[in-house]
């Protein structure tokens, strides 16, 4: 009955903006990025925080991780990154809730990765609660542990939190990246999966200075 009820205002907010629920990658139309205003609170403190929203259905999001990995392999030290997966809808929280599962476990390297290459490779249908479940068992996470953090309050908690942000945010799609709780990329803004990584260093940049 707890998820239920913490799924119903994802739910509706999914219902009431339909779009938000899907992913986008369109050509490059404007500013490179979007004000957050108010911003929003970061977790960082005296690092410049890059936040990447993202969903494990989202074949956008997919192709962007190889862009992720690339720049996390020179990420500067005064800066801290970190993944929030998407709770947009009821089929976005089924991996999400997974996603916090792993995280919890200290299994994200088990569990990330291979869950992108199931779905987007493998073209696997794992798309509801038992067949998660049934895969984080099968690339090795200990599958009682696993129900036990997908259904605990910890993570209905992360649930709300991740969902909060996306709607403070108004993200319009995934992949989106959100700089110190101040600006929103998405490759509709800034143009390409290369403009976001080149939009998030200017903006790192442009924090650092302040």
């Amino acid at each position: 009955m707890r998820v239920v009820r913490l799924l119903i205002p994802f739910l509706l907010w999914a219902a009431v903006f339909p779009a938000l629920a899907q992913d986008h990658s369109h050509d490059h139309h404007g500013p490179a990025y979007t004000p957050i205003k108010p911003a929003l609170p970061t977790s960082s403190g005296d690092k410049i925080e890059v936040a990447e929203i993202f969903w494990y259905g989202c074949s956008h999001c997919f192709s962007f991780e190889p862009h992720v990995k690339s720049w996390l392999e020179t990420k500067p030290e005064d800066v801290e990154f970190r993944l929030v997966p998407g709770v947009l809808n009821n089929r976005w929280a089924i991996h999400a809730r997974g996603y916090f599962a792993a995280d919890k476990m200290g299994a994200l390297e088990q569990f990330h990765t291979p869950l992108f290459n199931a779905l987007h490779v493998k073209r696997r249908n794992i798309f509801t609660r038992a067949a998660l479940i049934d895969f984080a068992a099968e690339v090795g996470l200990d599958k009682k542990e696993f129900v036990r953090h997908y259904d605990s309050n910890e993570t209905e908690v992360k649930m709300k939190q991740a969902f909060l942000m996306a709607r403070d945010a108004k993200i319009t799609g995934v992949p989106a990246v959100i700089v110190n709780g101040k600006y929103l990329i998405s490759a509709s803004s800034a143009g390409s999966h290369e403009g976001i990584i080149k939009t998030m260093d200017e903006l790192i940049q442009q924090e650092r200075r302040r």
